[in-house]
């Protein structure tokens, strides 16, 4: 009994031993290999000759590689870069662990909002950072370890677990224009061991496989971090926004709001819904909206509570509003006439309770 137990606990030793070639390869005998090519049945005389088709066969391609057979035809699945954030893509033929992002908001240079997202990804996950290199955009990570269980088997009963250990640089290549930029992985350094016993180095790894996951990693990462930016941000439009009037950088009387340039701007064109401006022709990138006063069109229902509780004492006519961002994280809204005038400072003063108002006002429609 004492041997059968032994024995079965040094099959599953050596099972849970097997190297990453082994895990590469399909399972069974190759004995198909040694096997010669079947010719056509010789038929006696007299025998009519069966018609013989060939739709199963293989064709001879022109990029077959006869060496990729038995243990030299790697079963593993294919390892692909998957660009699940909006704006980003793969180039198509691309063998490198390769991401391209596209610049979608003009809130932060693309560069910048790249290595924030890859080194808060590295933070979450206790990864170390070696080196960075912000002027040359190359960053070299500290060794990413994880504990990799599915390379057991369920006869492994040592409960034998395999650790990885691997360090990535990661570089980043900008377009001329900014607004484009790829991000490259390249496996440094790799060791692989198991129960404490190092079983495979960097010459033994599929480099293409461990880049593809932690880029993939990153990625995913990237779109979670957008989509809560993204929430956020809509929970701030919807809830309201606090104003005072102040100056803009140029020293003209102007409505500070105390939000950032990408919440204030889709929240102005709510509230000048509100107010009874038509948006006639926007610039987000310039910051510029023009815009013609018509007035508030109160409904019967509104009129019952009284009217004019959102008119402005403003001429019914066409204006500009510019928009900039100040102190970090607050935005200025200068009204101007048509010739690029700014509003007078007892104008702005006129305006601002109304503007006000309805600029904090809760849950307008969006």
């Amino acid at each position: 009994m004492t041997r059968n137990v032994l024995l079965v606990s040094l099959l599953a030793g050596l099972a849970a031993c097997n190297s990453i070639e082994e895990r590469q390869i399909a399972n069974g005998s190759y004995d198909y290999l040694k096997r010669e090519h079947l010719s056509a049945p010789k038929l006696p005389e007299g025998v009519d000759t069966p018609e013989y088709t060939n739709d199963f066969a293989i064709p001879n391609g022109e990029k077959q590689q006869q060496i990729l057979l038995g243990k030299k035809l790697k079963v593993v699945a294919p390892h692909v870069v998957m660009p699940m954030v909006t704006g980003s893509h793969i180039e198509e033929g691309s063998k490198e662990a390769t991401v391209w992002f596209d610049q979608i908001t003009d809130d932060k240079p693309l560069d910048n909002d790249i290595w924030d997202n890859l080194i808060g990804f590295l933070e979450k996950n206790n990864i170390g950072v070696l080196s960075f290199d912000k002027d040359k955009q190359v960053l070299l990570t500290d060794w990413f370890v994880y504990n990799d269980e599915s390379n057991s088997s369920w006869l492994d009963w040592d409960k034998g677990v395999t650790e990885v250990a691997a360090r990535f640089e990661f570089t980043l290549t900008k377009k001329s224009h900014g607004r484009s930029a790829a991000l490259h992985v390249e496996l440094k350094e790799y060791k692989e061991s198991r129960n404490g016993e190092v079983v495979a180095g960097l010459a033994d790894a599929n480099a293409r496989a461990n880049e593809v996951n932690i880029l993939n990693r990153v990625i995913a990462n990237y779109r979670d971090q957008r989509v809560l930016t993204e929430v956020k941000r809509i929970q701030e439009i919807r809830e309201g926004l606090q104003s005072e009037i102040g100056f803009n950088a140029k020293g003209q009387p102007a409505y500070i709001v105390d939000a950032n340039y990408t919440v204030t701007w889709p929240r102005l064109l709510l509230v000048f819904r509100k107010l009874g401006f038509d948006v006639k022709d926007l610039d987000q990138t310039a910051g510029l909206i023009f815009v013609e006063y018509k007035g508030v069109d109160e409904s019967w229902w509104d009129s019952l509570w009284g009217s004019g509780a959102n008119e402005l004492d403003l001429k019914k006519d066409d204006y500009r509003v510019q928009l900039e961002q100040i102190d970090g994280n607050k935005t200025a809204i200068t009204f101007m006439n048509e010739d690029n005038e700014p509003f007078a400072a007892e104008k702005v003063k006129d305006l601002y309770d109304v503007f006000s108002d309805v600029m904090s006002q809760k849950n307008l429609d969006i």
